[in-house]
């Protein structure tokens, strides 16, 4: 099930992650789902909200981490020199 806007999301995402962070979960999560509706175009096994789930945390961590109980914007060195 595609999610339209963040207040969809469940409410771990909600609860967890910053607003972008949250975006950037809805969007890979809504192109995971497209991209691999076929179950043929799957690596794994499972349910298709399960993959879409592993791929936007995937994508989440790549831009966050986790850090204490909240989670964190990563900056690399190059955004810090602008």
């Amino acid at each position: 099930m595609p999610y339209r806007t963040n207040k969809g999301l469940p409410k771990q995402v909600r609860n967890n992650l910053p607003s972008h962070a949250q975006t950037i979960y809805r969007k890979a999560f809504n192109n995971a789902a497209k991209q691999y509706k076929d179950p043929k175009k799957r690596r794994t096994s499972g349910s298709l909200d399960a993959i879409a789930s592993k791929v936007a945390w995937s994508a989440v961590k790549q831009e966050y981490k986790k850090s204490g109980e909240g989670w964190v914007r990563k900056y690399s060195v190059q955004k810090m020199r602008s």
